[in-house]
C-alpha cells in the first residue's frame, strides 16, 4: 500500500480522537504521542521547552472535571488501572500544526498532514450537517403548514358530514302530486 493511502486510512481513527472541549476541537497529548510514536512525557517535554510557540488557543490543560468526563467516554485510561497521574494537555488544530516545528522527525511531519486533514474533514462534516439541518427544518416547516391545511379540510369535511346526517335525519317532505287535480 502506498504511503499516501496508508495515511488516508489513518484519517478515520484520527477523527475519532478529536474531541470537543471548551468549544474547541482538540486532540489529547497521549493520542498525539501515539501517532508520532513518542512517549507522552517526551511530547509534553518538547512542548514545555518551546512554550512560546503554544499560546492558550493552541494548547491547554484539561480541568479535573473535563478529565473525568473524557475518562467516562473511554478516551483516557483510569489512573487506578495504570493510567496517567496528571491532567492531560490538549492541542487544537493550530497546536497540532505547531507540533511539527517542535518534533522534527519525518513521522511528525507525515502525521501532521494526516491530522490536519482530519480536522478539515470534521469541519466539512459539521458544515454539511448544518446545511442538512437547515433543509430538514425547512421540510418540517412545510410539513407543519401542510398538516394545518389538512386539519382545516378535515374539520370542514366533518362539518359537511354532520350537515348530511342532519338532513338525512329529517322526515321526508310530503310529496305533492304534480299535475291537474280532478
Amino acid at each position: 500500500m502506498p504511503a499516501a493511502s496508508k495515511l488516508a486510512v489513518l484519517s478515520r481513527p484520527i477523527e475519532r480522537g478529536i474531541h470537543l472541549v471548551r468549544g474547541h476541537k482538540v486532540m489529547l497529548d497521549s493520542d498525539l504521542a501515539a501517532l508520532y510514536q513518542v512517549q507522552t512525557f517526551r511530547l509534553n517535554e518538547a512542548v514545555k521547552r518551546n512554550r512560546a510557540r503554544f499560546p492558550a488557543d493552541f494548547m491547554f490543560q484539561l480541568t479535573s472535571k473535563e478529565t473525568k468526563s473524557l475518562i467516562s467516554q473511554a478516551a483516557i485510561s483510569n489512573k487506578g488501572r495504570g493510567g496517567r497521574r496528571t491532567r492531560p494537555y490538549v492541542f487544537t488544530e493550530h497546536g497540532v500544526a505547531m507540533l511539527s516545528s517542535v518534533l522534527k522527525s519525518e513521522r511528525a511531519i507525515q502525521m501532521n498532514v494526516v491530522i490536519c486533514r482530519a480536522f478539515v474533514r470534521i469541519r466539512e462534516l459539521i458544515a454539511a450537517n448544518r446545511d442538512l439541518a437547515a433543509r430538514v427544518e425547512k421540510l418540517e416547516a412545510g410539513h407543519r403548514q401542510t398538516n394545518s391545511i389538512l386539519d382545516l379540510l378535515v374539520d370542514e369535511i366533518d362539518g359537511i358530514e354532520e350537515d348530511v346526517k342532519t338532513i338525512q335525519a329529517m322526515p321526508p317532505a310530503s310529496k305533492r302530486k304534480i299535475g291537474f287535480a280532478r
